[in-house]
């Protein structure tokens, strides 16, 4: 017998069984840190929907010291002192803080699945917004040049009480898990505006439906 080569073909066998087995246990680990990464993310995936009409009324005031109240559910739309103020009354329905960035507004009314603008078409806030999780916030914006074309679309829509809609781009407090909304304003009666939820968008992640 040749023990030379009988020793050689039990090495490579045994080499070959261990690959297999750190192969496995690799694979078996990444998909261990995979689980553990999503099940971190869902802990801090936040969510906004419309506040409940039962929800307090909040007290809102904009960088130039304009005040207003906002109540559950509702939207806030008025043109005051040359400027359009824009608010929501929001809910935050996921399970981490949503800090919100950036928004768009669009007062032409397209289908539901209209996809969202480029973001270099979304406007920042001048200050981040936290809403923590299952808590009550809102989202505020204001037009103040009467030179932007959306001032001029706004006002109009504002005097008409035309529906439209805002998209609103947030994500969570870690800069992660970036998301749009996008929100429904509907006139309602005593000159009050209604705020609905129409879609969401995941940017960070394949986009599960079909649009």
């Amino acid at each position: 017998m040749d023990w030379a080569t009988i020793s050689s073909l039990a090495t490579g066998a045994g080499t070959l069984v261990l690959a297999a087995a750190t192969f496995a246990s690799v694979r078996s680990s990444n998909r261990a840190a995979r689980i553990a990464e999503r099940a971190l993310q869902v802990g801090l995936r936040p969510l906004l929907m419309p506040s409940r009409l039962e929800d307090p009324s909040q007290k809102i005031r904009w960088i130039d010291n304009h005040w207003s109240h906002l109540d559950g559910g509702r939207a806030l739309v008025e043109i005051a002192d040359g400027s359009v103020y824009l608010a929501m009354s929001v809910r935050n329905a996921g399970s981490g803080i949503a800090v919100l960035q950036s928004w768009h507004l669009e007062t032409t009314l397209h289908s539901p699945g209209q996809p969202p603008a480029n973001s270099n078409q979304f406007r920042d806030l001048s200050r981040d917004l936290y809403i923590p999780a299952g808590d009550v916030g809102f989202c505020q914006a204001v037009l103040r040049n009467p030179e932007d074309g959306l001032y001029s679309d706004m006002t109009e829509t504002i005097e008409q009480r035309r529906p439209f809609v805002v998209d609103v781009r947030y994500g969570d407090h870690e800069g992660g898990q970036h998301t749009i909304t996008r929100f429904s304003i509907t006139p309602i009666g005593d000159g009050q505006w209604l705020c609905g939820v129409v879609k969401h968008w995941n940017l960070d992640r394949p986009e599960p439906r079909l649009t």
